[in-house]
């Protein structure tokens, strides 16, 4: 009867993924990074390193795909261990959040714009400062790297939407906002699977002075164990 009250309270002090209590996972689609598999796992440049991650690891999982501000309401619940797939370490995330290793590092920033303010010549982030009257799409609580720092300067007219990246793609395409920045993966996706419904009327700008793109991680709550961090960061293959 002792040994069974012992192993209950050893079993019940062992983290998530231990337990069998599965780490709640939360996605959203973004092709390429993040798509959807037959078998319900997501797939993708950040997806499938996740998955991978989290299987060799051996941690139970339970995928969810939602929207990327509930994401955030997930990783920053106490109630539940959850993580978020593909997002920045940043200083402010870093209150509420823990981070594994990069799993993936993007190419290049781009503009993403219209005809008519591609039309204007733009070739730098020197000259795109000039243009106090640019229309920017930015998403809600993302974070675009170094170009936090230039669009603070720049201080354009900045449009903030919670709506999908296909979404974002159709104002800029209908001549809503002028542009928006996405990495150089992403943009040439959008315009090779895209083409008939919005790619005729949008460029990509590669401006020569664009900061590199940085490095996505797993960004978990702080109920997540260091040990389960530490298991994840050891079946991570990138480098």
């Amino acid at each position: 009867m002792r040994r069974a009250v012992l192993a209950a309270c050893l079993l019940l002090a062992l983290p998530p993924g231990h337990a069998g209590q599965p780490i709640q996972v939360a996605y959203s689609e973004r092709p390429p990074y993040l798509i959807t598999q037959p078998d319900g796992t997501p797939g993708g440049l950040t997806g499938a390193p996740t998955t991978a991650a989290f299987k060799a690891a051996g941690i139970p999982v339970e995928w969810h795909l939602v929207p990327a501000n509930r994401q955030l309401l997930m990783v920053k619940d106490q109630a539940s261990p959850s993580c978020a797939i593909g997002w920045f370490n940043t200083p402010a995330r870093k209150d509420y959040a823990k981070f594994t290793k990069p799993i993936y590092r993007d190419r290049t920033w781009v503009a993403l714009t219209n005809g008519a303010f591609a039309a204007r010549g733009i070739a730098s982030l020197d000259e795109l400062a000039r243009q106090h009257d640019a229309r920017v799409l930015v998403k809600d609580n993302f974070s675009y790297g170094e170009l936090d720092n230039f669009m603070r300067h720049w201080q354009p007219v900045t449009g903030v939407s919670t709506a999908s990246t296909l979404k974002m793609v159709q104002s800029v395409s209908k001549g809503l906002v002028d542009l928006m920045f996405v990495s150089e993966d992403e943009g040439k996706y959008i315009m090779q699977h895209h083409a008939d419904e919005h790619a005729p009327n949008l460029r990509l700008l590669q401006l020569r002075d664009m900061p590199r793109g940085i490095e996505r991680t797993i960004m978990c709550g702080k109920t997540v164990p260091d040990e389960v961090i530490a298991r994840l960061n050891k079946a991570i293959t990138f480098k």
